[in-house]
Order: C-alpha cells, then structure tokens, then sequence
C-alpha cells in the first residue's frame, strides 16, 4: 500500500487568499500543497480567453500592485517569490454615472477629486475636505506597520511598542461604520448617498455597514498606490504567485477538487478528494467560502457554535450577471475612462440590476483584444435563486433578455453598443457557482444588520484545531487587496503555530 503524503500545510483553493498564504509559507520554509480545482490558478482573479480575446473573470480596479507603503500587498506578496507583474497604472478610478446628472470622475490626484466633488456640492465642502481627511487618517494608521496577524499576540506586542499612535487610531475605528463617520460632516441626502455608493461599489452594502477601517484603505490607496492594472490581465497575478510557489519549492495540483476535510479527534489532518485520493497535513487551510467550509467539506450537522453565530450576523452577497464583450474601438467615445458605476435611480442601488459596473480593461492594456477592439465587461447584482429550477431552454432564453436590458442601458454611456458587438458571453450566480465553488456564486460575507464596524469578522484560526480559514470569508474581507492581507495573516499565524 503506498504510503499517504504528508505536508506541512494544505490549501484548499487557489484564489489569491490562498495563494499568498501558500507563497508566504514556502518562503519560510514549508512543504506546502495547494489544491485547485479549476484547470488555473485565481478563482475570481482568473482570466478566460475567447476567439482572441482574454477576460477577466472578475474586476480589473485593482489595488495594492503600488511601488511604495506597506499596503501594497500584492506586490509584496509577488516579490516574496521572486516574481513580478507590470503595472499599468489608471489616472481615473471610477466614472460615475449617477441620478440628478451627478457625472464624476474620481481621480487619481486626491485634491483634483475633492475638487471635482465639491463642484457638485459646494456648500459641503468642509465636510467632504473633513470627511475624506479623516478616511486619510485611517489609511495612514494602516500604511506606518507591518500588515500581519491580529491574533499573534508577538506580533501585537511588536507593532504597539513601534507604532502605538498608529495602534490606538486604528482600535478607535475597528467599532465604526462609515455612515457615521460621514453624517459626522455631511448632511446633503444626495452627497450621503453618493457616499453609500463609493461603499457599495466594493463592500456591496451601504455606508452604514461598511467597516470604517475597510473605507479608509480603498478611499486613500486609490491616491497614494493608486489602482493598477496588471500587464497581460488580472490572471497573471495568480499565475505569477503559482509560479513563484513552486520556484519555492512547493507544490500546486489543479483538477484537484476537495470534497471533504478529515478529522481525527476533532483536529483536522488532511483532505480528501473527488477521485478518493487523500493528502495529508500539519496545517489545513480552506480558501473555500465559509458556507462551503462548514456545511459541504466538514459535517453540516457538527457546524462549531461560533459559526453559527457569525451566520446569525452575516449572509452570503450576492452574485452577479456578468457579460463578457467584444466590441469594435468605434464604440467607445474619445476620452472614455476605464472603470465605470451606472445608476438611474438611488432607491435600486442594491436591488438585482439596480448597478451596473463597468471595465474596460483594454483601454490600459490593448493587447488583451484583437486589433481594432475592445473588451468591456459588465456586471450587475443578482441572486441565484433567479436562476433555478429553468429548462436549458428557458435558461438560455432569460440570459438573453438579461443581457439586453443591460446592453440597453449601457447605449446611454456607450452610444452603438449593440451594433458594434463582436463577441458577447453571459455568465449567472450558477455560472459562479459552477467555475468557482462559490456557494450559490455569493462573491463573500455581508452584514444581515448594521453591525460595529469590523469586530464581527473572523480571523484566521476556527474551532477546529489544525484548521483556517483565508479569503473574504475572514478579516478584512472582500476585494484582492483585502484577501491578500487575509493570506499575510494567515501565513504568520501557521507558521508561528509550526514553530517557522
């Protein structure tokens, strides 16, 4: 009988939580296993190509692909392997197309931002300089300290004795939303809800539930990193890290599908897949959401009672429409910008194609499409149980009608869209589910209520010895630069557990 394998550390899924998890630990030192079970690395930052032209699965404003600071974590997190991506970078964050002919561009210079804001809302305008300031304060907290594990008690003790103005300014936010925050300077109800939206547009929820800590990284770095774009699309990031991890000496197996998490004794030791193949491993770690972690590899029935409880606050977001298009360059008026939000109506931001998101990921990279096009990819809210119980037939039929509604309404930012059509792919919450194991395609945790700030979300280690948990399912949650701080954390706190 051939002997089982045994590794240091296993990690279940290669999104980019669990890819910098993985290349951290190899670079300490660990055997590390990482099980994939698409066909390339990524998950949500992965990439398809079609008939010549290379997709993004998911978005392209990217953050923490920055040369300087310490939240550059993507960056960092390529260098630790010895690896590198170009940076291409975007002098236009958003383009926001919103109700009462509220058109702004949020540039990259934070003064000509503020600039631009304060045009629509002059007599708000301390209040915009006070609240943004403060959002700034946050940032710079975050941006003096080494990112690591808040549950490594050598670590806090570190950062506090180095940095202990930075500590206590950023313990002051951890309880805060940024709704408060902003009614703090901001009475305006149409200035409020564009700041639900600059929330929205990330957190997938409303100023009120969206973590201050969380704001003030994405509504700074995006004027002192900036967002970048990587060279060759966003795939190659997780390409480049996988590369990097088996440089280092590790391993990453793809078609590799894990249908259970084994226990002996209640600690986790190993993984078993859908062949029947088993591994085992000092260390199990699941990039899987929590939902798949919890009740699909772990019996449902022995769920631990904290989870329960974080249930009992969060819920699944929801997934999206994606469209996938090639469109011909005239399309695309001079001066577009690469990143686009459209909303015709305040009161449908958060309902199911209420927001539409818009990138345009060939305006910064024109290789990634034939000559003489475009790709824009568009995407919207929606709930998987939209999609149920349909014939092939009728699904088929519904993903039309979807996708021209929103052709539609994007004619009005793009006139000639659907003409200019070259090449059109329709992804739904089951195409997510399907592709990327995502429960019911949910791109991460939301808050059931108005919560305090960030103090809900879990860390790494679970309830059950020998395993953790990375990506937006725990601290700090969504976004790539977000679920690489999870993997940094995660990756300190296992190698402090092994003794590396």
């Amino acid at each position: 009988m051939t002997k089982t394998q045994e590794f240091d550390v296993i990690v279940i899924g290669s999104g980019i939580g669990g890819l910098v998890t993985a290349t951290q630990l190899a670079t300490k030192g660990a055997e590390v296993l990482v099980l994939e079970r698409y066909l390339i690395p990524g998950g949500s930052a992965g990439y398809f190509e079609r008939e010549g032209y290379r997709f993004d699965v998911g978005a392209s404003m990217i953050f923490g692909l920055g040369t300087h600071g310490t939240t550059n974590l993507l960056t960092q997190a390529l260098a630790a392997v010895n690896v590198s991506v170009e940076a291409i970078a975007d002098p236009v964050q958003i383009h926001y197309h919103l109700p009462e002919s509220l058109d702004l561009k949020v540039d990259r210079s934070y003064e000509k931002f503020l600039q631009n804001l304060t045009a629509y809302f002059r007599h708000e305008a301390q209040g915009i300089r006070r609240f943004y300031d403060e959002c700034q304060k946050v940032f710079q907290c975050l941006n003096s300290m080494e990112l690591l594990s808040l549950e490594e008690p050598g670590y806090l003790r570190r950062v506090f004795f180095q940095h202990p103005q930075a500590c206590l300014g950023l313990a002051k936010y951890l309880p805060q939303n940024v709704g408060d925050v902003a009614r703090r300077y901001i009475k305006d109800p149409q200035l409020l809800k564009f700041i639900d939206i600059e929330c929205y547009c990330w957190s997938v929820v409303p100023a009120d539930m969206t973590p201050m800590i969380n704001a003030g990284m994405v509504f700074s770095d995006r004027h002192y990193g900036g967002v970048n774009y990587p060279k060759g699309g966003v795939g190659q990031i997780a390409q480049k890290l996988a590369d990097g991890l088996e440089k280092a000496g590790s391993k990453i197996v793809y078609q590799a599908r894990v249908t259970k998490i084994l226990t002996e004794q209640g600690r986790a030791v190993g993984v078993q897949l859908a062949n029947g193949k088993v591994y085992r491993g000092k260390r199990i770690v699941s990039n899987a959401t929590r939902w798949d972690t919890f009740e699909k590899l772990l019996p449902a029935q022995q769920i631990p009672r904290n989870e329960k409880k974080w249930q009992q606050k969060y819920q699944k977001s929801p997934s999206f429409l994606s469209l996938h298009m090639g469109v011909k360059e005239s399309v695309l008026p001079s001066g577009t910008e690469c990143h686009h939000i459209l909303l015709e109506n305040w009161a449908q931001m958060t309902a199911p194609e209420g927001t539409i998101f818009v990138s345009i990921p060939t305006l910064l990279d024109p290789d990634l499409a034939p000559v003489g096009y475009h790709i824009i990819h568009a995407f919207t809210p929606h709930w998987i149980d939209q999609w149920q119980g349909l014939s092939d037939l009728e699904y088929e039929a519904k993903k039309e009608e979807a996708a021209g509604r929103i052709i539609d309404r994007l004619e009005k930012i793009f006139p000639g869209l659907d003409a200019g059509l070259d090449y059109l792919e329709i992804g739904t919450p089951r195409t997510h589910r399907r592709f990327l194991g995502r429960e019911d395609g949910t791109y991460g945790p939301i808050p059931r209520r108005k919560l305090r700030g960030l103090l809900g979300m879990p860390f790494n280690r679970t309830a059950v010895p020998g395993l953790y948990c990375v990506g937006d399912s725990t601290f700090p949650g969504q976004g790539l630069n977000a679920v690489a701080f999870s993997g940094f954390a995660c990756a300190h706190r296992i190698a402090v557990d092994l003794g590396l």
